[in-house]
This record gives structure tokens, C-alpha cells and sequence, in this order.
């Protein structure tokens, strides 16, 4: 663990059971964890479903925290996030893209690019994704995305029709 702490940001996601819930309790669960703070919580939104859209809309939401867990740590802290809201990766009938009570994926963290098995920072399609984009511009329009640019000058070249703010 290191002592000075990195921004990390997180997108948050889930499209069975009671989302909004459930993502408000994994941001507690983020809030937890050792040697972290939960420094910014964008809105929630509502997504439409990508990659298999063959099922229900997703809820969708942005996190920042400062943390001194180092990214593996981190990223480890995110899938027992997880599996203690009910996902399980490993699942027989776990499908990529598919349903699931809660997603945490690790977007950023700091200015670091990290590329090896299980690990990839930034997220490798965060870039391209409105349903991550919308909630990360209303609380990081300003955080450069290392080898794409600004938050908002990619969320200006994606189409995000279909997205709405929760009340």
C-alpha cells in the first residue's frame, strides 16, 4: 500500500433487483474500504442494455475515490464488492455483458496505464461507452481518459440517446 493516495474512478452498474439500492450500497461498501474515501457520486441513470440487449435496462452510476490500495488491490476489493451483492463471474450461466445485481469495473486510476492479465487500466473501452461516460462527465468532465483525451470531449463523440437521469 502506498501512502499518498491516488483518484480512482468507478463505474458502477447493475440491471436485476433493486439497482438504485444496491448501488447505493456498494458506494457504502466503497466508503469502507481501508485507506479509501468516496470523494464524488455522480447521479444515477438509467441505460439501455449494450452488448446482449436481450434483457432489462440497466441503472448506471460514477465513483471517485482517493485510495492507497495499489490497483490489483483495489480491483480485488471491487469483484468482493460484488460477490457480496450476489455476482458471481464464475457462474455457469454468467454471460459476458449479461444481467447482474451489480458490476463495479476500475475506469481510472490516477494517470496510470496498466496492461496485464485480469487488469487493464484505463478500463480498454471506457472511451467508447455512454453508459460510463454520462455518470463519469457530471462529477470528472475534466479528467483526461491516458491515450483518448478529456471525459467530455469523448462523451461528445458518442451517442447517448436512451440515457436519463434518475430522479
Amino acid at each position: 500500500m502506498s501512502t499518498t493516495p491516488v483518484r480512482a474512478w468507478i463505474g458502477l452498474g447493475g440491471n436485476l433487483g433493486d439497482v438504485p439500492a444496491t448501488l447505493r450500497g456498494a458506494l457504502d461498501a466503497l466508503a469502507a474500504l481501508p485507506g479509501t474515501r468516496l470523494v464524488a457520486a455522480s447521479r444515477l441513470y438509467r441505460t439501455p442494455a449494450w452488448g446482449v440487449t436481450d434483457q432489462p435496462p440497466f441503472v448506471n452510476a460514477a465513483a471517485g475515490v482517493d485510495t492507497v490500495l495499489a490497483p490489483a488491490a483495489l480491483l480485488a476489493a471491487l469483484l468482493d464488492i460484488e460477490r457480496a451483492a450476489g455476482r458471481d463471474r464464475t457462474a455457469p450461466d454468467a454471460r459476458r455483458w449479461g444481467p447482474r445485481a451489480l458490476d463495479l469495473d476500475l475506469l481510472l486510476y490516477g494517470a496510470e496505464v496498466i496492461d496485464r492479465p485480469g487488469l487493464r487500466v484505463p478500463h480498454p473501452h471506457l472511451h467508447e461507452r455512454a453508459f460510463v461516460l454520462v455518470p463519469l462527465a457530471g462529477i470528472a468532465a475534466d479528467v483526461v481518459v491516458p491515450g483518448h483525451g478529456r471525459v467530455a470531449d469523448l462523451l461528445a463523440g458518442v451517442d447517448a440517446a436512451g440515457i436519463e437521469a434518475l430522479p
